[in-house]
């Protein structure tokens, strides 16, 4: 799979002859094929495709990437080098390029080596993988359910006396036993008083009975991420937890029902948050309803406050709301979903509804 394709299309729209991609994520989106930091790097032209990478990569890239033409890259003939031959052989005049993630020293060196004008475009690839097609859906829906049975086995290992970094290795264990290439991110696991904590990182706490222990964490397969959350109870639950956990459920609940095509981030994000304020929490919820989801695990669209944009049909979304009490305990319960034309689709098939074990 790859996007090449799109990315071309688009380049008229914007007046540009070209698209340079020097993001791991970018130049993985469009060429289908994964190198590690600065390792790599596309070009796509309105008639032809480069990709340019180092003798470490060769063979996997000659394996991997299609419709595109492959350069090695190497001592006298380095990135600025290649570029400039694949720019003078298309007869590029204005080249796009990410200034979202480029460097500044990386930008003043290609300015001075490349016969082009280069044009901030990081937007492009932004809106286009906003909207995922039906291949990319089915790979995060197989990335989802990697890690919906980790959570399966992980369940039967919580008990007291389990330590909040034993949960978060075996998670992590559990997903590449099943299948995953990576982490989406470092798991959170936080128990009881750490649960206030949304981005805590687990540590030798114990699992205590009467605590809850939230984990969020997900996977990477065929380099997209899912995402999860689950707060699970130990042993019991005070007539407050109860209360924090249903609110919280209730508020995703509302949050997904508001979701659909032509809604703005911010409405998704309040129909959520008013159930949580109304609830007497609405100080203890200070994060987005969600973020969008895909070869990144933070990427647009948001589901916040702070983004007046209408939601796309194909975008991928996070629904994670939280309460947290500074110091006592946290709850937080995230699915992902996908926005529909008359409202949305979730991915998450996991059971969220209070458990105690």
């Amino acid at each position: 799979m790859n996007h090449f394709k799109q990315i071309a299309a688009a380049l008229e729209h914007r007046g540009l002859d070209a698209m340079l991609l020097s993001c791991e994520a970018n130049r993985f989106y469009a060429s289908g094929f994964h190198s590690s930091g600065t390792d790599g790097m596309a070009l796509v032209t309105r008639k032809k495709n480069y990709y340019f990478t180092d003798s470490r990569y060769t063979e996997a890239a000659g394996r991997a990437v299609q419709d595109a033409e492959l350069r090695e890259v190497g001592p006298g003939k380095g990135y600025s080098t290649r570029l400039k031959e694949a720019i003078e052989e298309q007869s590029i005049e204005k080249m796009g390029f990410e200034d979202a993630y480029m460097t500044v020293q990386d930008y003043e060196t290609y300015r001075k080596a490349l016969p082009c004008e280069l044009v901030p475009a990081a937007e492009l690839l932004a809106e286009l993988r906003r909207v995922k097609d039906r291949e990319e859906l089915e790979i995060m829906t197989a990335a989802q359910r990697i890690a919906e049975r980790a959570l399966a086995d992980i369940l039967k290992e919580i008990r007291p006396g389990v330590t909040e970094k034993e949960i978060a290795a075996r998670l992590q264990y559990l997903m590449l036993h099943y299948g995953a290439e990576n982490m989406s991110f470092d798991p959170i696991v936080v128990s009881g008083p750490n649960g206030s904590l949304p981005h805590g990182v687990p540590s030798e706490k114990e699992i205590r009975s009467g605590e809850f222990v939230t984990m969020d964490f997900g996977c990477i397969y065929h380099g997209y991420c899912s995402d999860m959350t689950r707060t699970v109870a130990v042993g019991s639950v005070t007539e407050e937890m109860r209360t924090v956990y249903e609110t919280v459920l209730a508020a995703q609940k509302a949050g997904i029902a508001a979701a659909r095509a032509g809604v703005t981030g911010r409405d998704v994000d309040g129909a959520a948050r008013k159930v949580i304020a109304d609830a007497g929490y609405g100080d203890c919820f200070g994060h987005g309803f969600g973020h969008g989801v895909g070869v990144e695990i933070h990427e647009e669209p948001r589901a916040s406050s702070a983004n007046g944009k209408s939601l796309p049909a194909g975008a991928v979304i996070s629904a994670e709301p939280g309460i947290y009490l500074p110091g006592r305990l946290g709850v937080r319960i995230e699915d992902v979903i996908v926005i529909t034309e008359d409202g949305c689709e979730n991915l998450t098939r996991a059971p969220k509804e209070l458990l105690i074990l």
